[in-house]
Order: C-alpha cells, then sequence, then structure tokens
C-alpha cells in the first residue's frame, strides 16, 4: 500500500506524532527541483525532469498556443476574472473543449498574454501516453505485466479515495498493490503555514484514517506493506516581492523582446533580443530577494532542458520570500513550496511499516512499487 500525502515534507513529519507504533521507518526522502507538476512524473517514471519533459505548466510557444481565445477575455474586468472560483470555471469549460485529460488549471495567467503560450499536462500522466517524454508511468507498466492494482483517481477528495480503495480491498478482485492518493495537506499548508492548529488536526486525521483503512486490509490480506511519502515540504512565507513591474519598467515588449512566467517562487524568461536578456538579468543580479540559477545549477537539479523548453533564464527566489502579485495568484499565502530542493523545508518524507532502507530520492519511489509488485 503505497500512501502519497501531498507537501508532507520530513520538516512536518518531525514535528507530529504520526502512526509511530505502526511506522518501523521515517526517513527524509530527496525531493526535485519544481512543483507538483515536477515531482509527480519523477515518482510514476523513476526519471529526472529533464528526462520525462515535465516541469511547470506554462512555456512560450506562441506558435502552437491552444489559447488564442484568451484575448477576448481580457475585455472582462479584472476584478472578476482574477476571482479563484471564475478562474475555476473557466480553466473547467476550456479544459474540457480542449480534450485535455491532465491537471488543467489557468491560475492567474494574464488572459491578454495567455496566447503566447502552452500547456505542458495535457494528458493524465498516470495513464498511458500521458508522459512528455514517450515514457509510460509505473501503472500502465503494471498493468501491461497484469499485476493486479488499484490507483486513486486525483480528481476526487480524499474521503472519496480512502472509501475506493476500502471497497476494492474487499471486493473480488483485490489488488496486490494499491496508491492512494491525498492530497488535502498541501493546501492546509499554503493556506496556514507550516506551524498551524490545522496542520496537527490534519495530521490526527491521517492517522486515524490511515488506522482505519490498514485494519480492513489485515482482514483481506496475509501482509500488508506500508509505504507512506510525500513530493515536497513546505516553507512558511515570510516576505514578498513584486517583480512584474520592476521588468516592466525597462520598457522591452511583452511577446516581442521577451515572454516570462511568474510562478509563486521562480521568474522565467525567454528572449528574442539580445538588449532585453542583458537588461534582465542585471536586474535581477541587483534584485535582492532571489538568485539567477547558472545552467550549471539547473543541470544539478537534473532540470537543463536541452531545448530550453521552460526558459533560458530562471530566477529563482529565497525560501520564504513569495513572488506575489504572480501569474499563479495575487493574494500571499502563508505556506509555499518550489524553492531550493536542497533546503531543509523543501525535502520530501518517506515511511514505512517494514523492512527497508531505500528510497533516498523521488525517483527511487517507481523502483520500489516495481519491486514490491513483483515480491
Amino acid at each position: 500500500m503505497f500512501v502519497f500525502i501531498d507537501a508532507l515534507g520530513w520538516k512536518i513529519l518531525n514535528q507530529h506524532s504520526f502512526l509511530d507504533d505502526v511506522l518501523k521507518l521515517k526517513q527524509p526522502l530527496n525531493t526535485v527541483f519544481g512543483y507538483s507538476s515536477t515531482c509527480d512524473p519523477t515518482i510514476i517514471t523513476g526519471l529526472d525532469p529533464q528526462e520525462h519533459g515535465h516541469f511547470s505548466f506554462f512555456y512560450f510557444d506562441p506558435e502552437n498556443s491552444p489559447f488564442w481565445w484568451a484575448r477576448y477575455l481580457d475585455v472582462l474586468p479584472r476584478s472578476l476574472t482574477s476571482r479563484g472560483r471564475v478562474r475555476h470555471w473557466i480553466s473547467k469549460i476550456a479544459g474540457k473543449l480542449l480534450g485535455y485529460s491532465g491537471y488543467f488549471q489557468l491560475y492567474n495567467m494574464p488572459f491578454s498574454k495567455l496566447h503566447y503560450f502552452n500547456y505542458s499536462e495535457k494528458k493524465d500522466i498516470y495513464r498511458r501516453g500521458g508522459i512528455n517524454s514517450g515514457a509510460e508511468s509505473v501503472f500502465v507498466q503494471l498493468e501491461a505485466e497484469g499485476v493486479p492494482f488499484h490507483l486513486s483517481d486525483w480528481r476526487q477528495g480524499e474521503e472519496q479515495n480512502l472509501q475506493s480503495l476500502s471497497q476494492a480491498m474487499s471486493g473480488p478482485d483485490k489488488p496486490t498493490v494499491a496508491y492512494l492518493y491525498l492530497a488535502a495537506m498541501d493546501a492546509v499548508l499554503h493556506a496556514h503555514g507550516t506551524g498551524a492548529p490545522q496542520v496537527a488536526e490534519k495530521m490526527r486525521w491521517y492517522d486515524e484514517k490511515l488506522r482505519r483503512l490498514l485494519d480492513e486490509a489485515d482482514k483481506n490480506y496475509s501482509e500488508v506493506r506500508l509505504f507512506i511519502f510525500s513530493d515536497h515540504g513546505m516553507t512558511d512565507v515570510n516576505s514578498t516581492l513584486d517583480l512584474i513591474p520592476k521588468v516592466e519598467s525597462l520598457g522591452y515588449q511583452f511577446g516581442r523582446d521577451y515572454a516570462a512566467v511568474y510562478d509563486s517562487t521562480m521568474a522565467r524568461f525567454w528572449f528574442s533580443n539580445a538588449s532585453a536578456e542583458a537588461d534582465v538579468r542585471t536586474l535581477l543580479e541587483s534584485t535582492p530577494g532571489g538568485r539567477l540559477l547558472s545552467d550549471r545549477q539547473l543541470a544539478a537539479y537534473r532540470c537543463l532542458f536541452p531545448d530550453r523548453k521552460y526558459g533560458h533564464l530562471f530566477y529563482l527566489l529565497d525560501p520564504g520570500v513569495l513572488l506575489c502579485p504572480s501569474f499563479m495568484g495575487e493574494k500571499p499565502l502563508a505556506g509555499m513550496h518550489g524553492y531550493d530542493p536542497l533546503h531543509q523545508d523543501s525535502v520530501a518524507s518517506f515511511s514505512t511499516n517494514t523492512e527497508v532502507d531505500w528510497p533516498r530520492d523521488l525517483k527511487d519511489l517507481h523502483g520500489l512499487i516495481r519491486s514490491e509488485a513483483r515480491a
């Protein structure tokens, strides 16, 4: 039983009692640079980001952008289109019309600029053909090998996924491998920060629900091997950086001289004008709150994409600094992830009720799932 708890980092895990009498091992798990859009494909393929082809959702690609229609929405008042609920429904309708099966969200991307960009997760990464590089997820591999498995629906809530697994374990076609998707902790941490009472409450909820699930599993299986892990941790936000007006004050034209995506913890740039690149680089080098990433650093992060698909220049914010407003949102959050993957707050976690001395990195989880499926 593989239990994925989004954002349950090593630091957070150590701050709470959690299945202490069940889990024989709790240890840190190295994460990768980026967000869940980078981490999750790494987990299910065992590949580095530059190998599986996933990083952030939006990338500069005006010739192939599917968002030509977005410019017409720019006439609507920002007081309306900047609302999260409005954006959610626009994203839901657009994703359906575009035929996307993967996770799709427009976030706070400006409608006036959206036609310059393409979207990286058009297909469900857990299903056949969902990985950009052509690699297949571990679940496609298990299906090809005839291994009975249960995979949670990432679109469903935690209660639904818990109930679905419970029913599968007691059904006629019992899985030998189960992957339970629990994503709500990420939202709790974004909203309240790592030290909030809501986090302790959520940890108690997970403890209770997983104990009940294990009791049910013990009734249906002679042995239950449990593995609990996350994709990344969470950092408390202590300041914000308003970077967009600083770049715009340089006077270069977006879409002609340069393009940029302002994610929550980084800004990514593409250039067609050497002067624009030089001036933006100079600006960023003198802007406190972050640092430019060299190719050497991106290679060390295993995110040096040969085609520079996700950016020519990366400006990564310091842990605890939030890019706000950004293309992801206009309001500050209490917690965020996507900083330096080596920072203590970024490190993911791994726990188990059995004797194993691995994995050490996110991509090792793929091999662990394959190994357990063969056992």
